[in-house]
């Protein structure tokens, strides 16, 4: 174990809430009223797929003491060849995007406690501003306290590729952001947006007593010793596969577990999230996702809101009126700004298209009905 790492008895984000330890979260996982659904669900029929769906979400969050201090750490997002375009490799990474929880979190623990991130935290604590400068390719980073090249960080006069990202930094405190970037750069792993939601779908699923693994095996006919979960992108969920139902996206219709699409230019899919509540009172639905295109310290899996009128139910996902609360940033500052301002703006784009769209299982059906039954 290195000085730079310490574990916090390997307790996830969830045990140490339950244990009742005060811990100093992100903005999101510390609003427990946002995202504690267990005393107060917005309606009764959906408690207990909510519950589920927020328990899967909390084992992409562990927390460690990093340099004597308390960091809650999110599962980084990570996608096969994201910022490839300019590197002379593919950008491969562990289990494709597509691993659990656990597995990603044996790795990080690995990855923490390791020299390199030990000498990377010295580094940021050295008193002195620098540039950092990660390499995706070969996996290392360095520094320089080039005045002209902190000076161009400063005038957004940036200088990195997307498979070289360079990050300004102050020289002082080490925080998630910083865990963050090294774990995306340099440990190459983590949940692309579907991995997210299929881990959250077999979860919930797996409270129920369903097998959704076995059920999509048999779909895609794919041998027994395959994990259907390295398959299922968000082209299947846009898929018409028998097994899946789309939803029309009016407010009315929606329930926890249902996937929301994003489309790209072309008209597929390219984004998934998923619904974890939808409270009819105070009119906000709460949506889960993995994605880098967020605030810095939201890159990773995180919530999400949509504020509607809770008078008119009949309205559509794709309404203006609606306001989708979650911003869209680059990964890192100083690249190029996402084509969208928010998720709304994304959800209605390419109306050519048909815009975004909601799409669930229909196995989920039964699963809903179990999972609820259980706290009427």
């Amino acid at each position: 174990m290195t000085k730079g790492c310490q574990f916090l008895r390997g307790l996830t984000a969830l045990e140490l809430l339950l244990s009742g330890i005060s811990l100093l979260f992100s903005a999101e996982v510390s609003d427990l009223a946002a995202i504690s659904r267990f005393a107060a669900p917005s309606e009764e029929w959906q408690r207990g797929t909510e519950i589920a769906i927020e328990e899967a979400y909390r084992q992409c969050f562990k927390t460690y003491i990093i340099d004597g201090r308390l960091i809650n750490v999110r599962m980084p997002f990570a996608e096969n060849n994201e910022r490839s375009e300019l590197a002379e490799t593919d950008l491969v990474i562990q289990g494709g995007g597509k691993s659990n929880p656990a597995e990603l979190w044996a790795s990080i623990d690995t990855i923490l406690a390791s020299e390199d991130f030990a000498h990377y935290i010295q580094v940021l604590q050295d008193g002195k501003e620098k540039v950092l400068i990660f390499d995706l390719a070969s996996r290392r980073w360095t520094w320089t306290r080039d005045l002209f090249e902190i000076a161009r960080m400063k005038a957004q006069a940036y200088r990195g590729l997307p498979h070289r990202p360079y990050v300004l930094h102050n020289g002082q405190d080490v925080g998630g952001t910083d865990v963050y970037n090294y774990l995306y750069c340099i440990g190459r792993l983590g949940m692309d947006c579907s991995g997210f939601v299929w881990h959250v779908l077999t979860y919930t699923a797996q409270k129920a007593g369903v097998n959704l693994r076995s059920t999509v095996q048999k779909a895609l006919k794919l041998s027994r010793k395959l994990d259907p979960g390295q398959f299922v992108g968000t082209w299947y969920f846009d898929s018409r596969r028998p097994e899946l139902e789309q939803v029309p996206d009016a407010i009315k219709n929606l329930r926890s577990g249902d996937i929301i699409l994003f489309r790209g230019s072309d008209g597929r899919a390219v984004h998934s999230a998923i619904i974890q509540s939808i409270d009819m009172q105070k009119g906000r639905i709460r949506y889960l996702q993995s994605t880098d295109e967020a605030p810095l310290e939201e890159r990773g899996v995180h919530e999400s809101f949509i504020e509607f009128d809770p008078a008119k139910p009949d309205t559509s996902l794709k309404d203006p009126a609606l306001r989708w609360t979650q911003k869209r940033y680059p990964a890192f500052p100083g690249e190029k700004a996402s084509a969208f301002s928010d998720d709304g703006e994304r959800y209605r784009a390419f109306p050519e298209f048909g815009g975004g769209k909601v799409v669930r299982f229909k196995l989920m059906n039964s699963v809903f009905k179990t999972l609820n039954a259980r706290y009427k």
